[in-house]
């Protein structure tokens, strides 16, 4: 049995609309892999709503959701395990180093703030990681979610040990304002300014999922070296268009957030948040998640892949700003590929 079905609207969607857009190589940046955790749980800092789509996405499931999503390409994936409260961080980074070895897919390893750079510095170098994976749920819990910074899950010890060997720091910002917040405006040039041999890549193009989350980030961005955007889980075609026009392609890369994003929805803005339409009934009772809503059909039965939405959004922002070819395959493939020894 197929992971999960592709129907005929996917297969036109992708034929129609992303397959000659996208080159023939793809590496994407952002990847969960990941076994079930009997001790993971979420205690109210993040969404829930991605839980609904995989409870696991062990890596022979990654493998086959490329084959499915992106038939013809040569799909690369950086991954990294789910920085889930509770779990079994060791465990997993354990498993995500092994699937590393086994595929030759770069990997970087989850961190808790309150490990000492000996410790993220070892665990790196033994279990062959390009990097860290940083998430604000890790923060310490008398934080109020509110007020988490990003140096409180992303210390400065650990910034020295990967600045020191060269190494990337995936960061997924926090606070209710995301990027547009004065205060993560502030650590993120901090970070650009002392760390100058890192490699920061801001995920979800700092949570940046509608147009009020933007602010001015851009204007005080625009100008830095070093930091690099994902725009995994994002479908904001005109967050996009700000974001090439600031910063161009060369610091721009994929992420896709699987297996989050094999979610079959459309998203739209209400209100000021985001919103995932997705087929009534398919991810169980949504019906108090502000962040979720539901179709029926005929509307539904036109819905294809979250990832599919996103690659469509980032296609639209290339078309406005004028990108070209080489444009998008340095997006796809070779911004990512040179940081991470890939030809």
């Amino acid at each position: 049995m197929a992971l999960f079905t592709v129907n005929q609207v996917d297969k036109a969607f992708y034929r129609e609309r992303l397959q000659d857009f996208l080159p023939e190589k793809i590496l994407d940046v952002h990847t969960h892999v990941y076994l079930p955790d009997p001790d993971e749980y979420n205690s109210g800092r993040t969404v829930s709503w991605p839980s609904l789509v995989a409870n696991a996405n062990p890596i022979d499931d990654l493998d086959e959701t490329a084959r499915l999503m992106f038939p013809g390409k040569t799909y690369v994936p950086l991954m990294f395990g789910m920085p889930s409260e509770g779990g079994d961080m060791a465990k997993g980074n354990a498993y995500v180093s092994a699937c590393s070895a086994s595929r030759g897919y770069p990997a970087l390893m989850l961190v808790r703030p309150d490990m000492t750079a000996a410790e993220v510095e070892s665990g790196i170098l033994e279990g062959g990681f390009s990097g860290i994976k940083v998430y604000l749920n890790l923060a310490p819990q008398y934080i109020p979610v509110n007020e988490i910074r990003i140096f409180d899950f992303l210390p400065h010890s650990h910034l020295e040990v990967c600045d020191r060997h060269g190494l990337t720091v995936m960061l997924h910002i926090p606070r209710p304002k995301r990027l547009r917040d004065p205060l993560n405006i502030a650590q993120l040039l901090e970070i650009e300014n002392t760390y100058k041999n890192l490699h920061l890549i801001v995920a979800h193009v700092g949570r940046a999922y509608t147009q009020k989350d933007v602010g001015d980030a851009f204007e005080q961005l625009k100008d830095t070296r070093n930091m690099i955007f994902d725009f995994s889980a994002n479908t904001n075609a005109w967050v996009f268009e700000q974001l090439i026009r600031a910063v161009g392609s060369s610091r721009i890369v994929f992420g896709s957030d699987l297996p989050i994003t094999r979610m079959r929805m459309r998203r739209i803005e209400r209100n000021g948040i985001y919103v995932n339409l997705v087929p009534r009934g398919l991810y169980g009772d949504v019906s108090d998640d502000p962040n979720m809503d539901e179709l029926d059909p005929p509307e539904s039965d036109q819905l294809t892949f979250f990832l599919y939405e996103e690659i469509e959004a980032m296609r639209q922002a290339a078309l406005k700003t004028g990108l070209g070819q080489s444009d998008i395959e340095r997006i796809f493939w070779s911004n990512a590929a040179h940081i991470f020894g890939l030809k």
